[in-house]
């Protein structure tokens, strides 16, 4: 798949599935490249990837014919570009709040290569581009997708006007970040934390925006068919990380409970 492929998919309503990869190794890229998935997420806001390793994993993924989609550390337009000038296909903005925003990364991820004042003046709508130009920015970027993360009730009740903005092709909902600003901590099953998930995913879904929520907890498929059928169609499952270390947890508690006879731990699952 192409990030126009992915672009479109996702515009249309048609479900595409990835997971989260956070390891730099070479190896990896074989392994993931069997996994019949359509993009990778490749997360440095909360992991330590620096900008040699981010860029030979997206030309690895991109090869194997998976979207390079990085979540960048923050909101910014020049973090935007730095990943797309690594090789990202798609950019994942985080903590989105405002429509300002949104325009900002539109014109790092949508208009590039065009900077300053006469961005500025395209995307408050000023001036429009010269024909020409038009054309070369829009098949410059046209394999570029733009997705923000929605994680608070600030995005929330702005969320009409942000998945407005053109060039914006997905809202991606953060759970943990989410459930924590509404006041219900890793409460995934809370009516509250619930009710917003399927507010975001009806809203986008109502603008022509893909939508989707990172489910990396407990009963993840369950929770992940149950978003889908309230229109989430773009499908993060889980990551390499999430999934190493619960079948790590879950092994070891066997092997010491049969063979030893010691009591499994305490907690039902890792706290990553």
């Amino acid at each position: 798949m192409t990030g126009k492929e992915l672009r479109e998919a996702l515009r249309a309503g048609k479900r595409v599935y990835g997971t989260m990869i956070v390891s730099p190794s070479p190896r990896w890229i074989d392994v993931i490249g069997q996994l019949n998935i359509d993009f990778v997420f490749i997360d440095t806001e909360h992991i330590a990837i620096d900008r040699h390793q981010l860029s030979w994993m997206c030309h690895g993924y991109a090869g194997k014919g998976l979207v390079p989609v990085v979540r960048i550390p923050e909101p910014d337009p020049y973090q935007a570009c730095m990943a797309m000038d690594a090789g990202a296909q798609g950019i994942v903005a985080p903590y989105i709040e405002n429509v300002g925003e949104v325009k900002g990364l539109r014109g790092a991820v949508k208009t590039r290569p065009i900077k300053g004042q006469k961005l500025m003046d395209y995307l408050d709508g000023k001036r429009p581009f010269e024909p020409e130009l038009e054309e070369y920015v829009k098949k410059y970027n046209e394999n570029h997708v733009l997705i923000v993360n929605i994680e608070s009730q600030s995005a929330i009740d702005r969320l009409g006007e942000i998945v407005s903005v053109p060039g914006l092709d997905a809202v991606l909902i953060g759970p943990h970040d989410l459930s924590c600003n509404l006041g219900v901590p890793e409460q995934y099953d809370h009516p509250l934390f619930k009710e917003a998930v399927e507010k975001i995913l009806k809203t986008a879904r109502m603008a022509g925006v893909g939508a989707g929520i990172h489910v990396f907890y407990n009963d993840s498929v369950r929770w992940e068919t149950e978003w889908a059928g309230k229109g989430a169609n773009l499908i993060l499952h889980s990551g390499d990380i999430n999934r190493f270390a619960q079948v790590m947890y879950d092994d070891i508690n066997t092997l010491r409970k049969q063979l030893d006879g010691s009591s499994a731990g305490n907690a039902e699952s890792v706290n990553i």
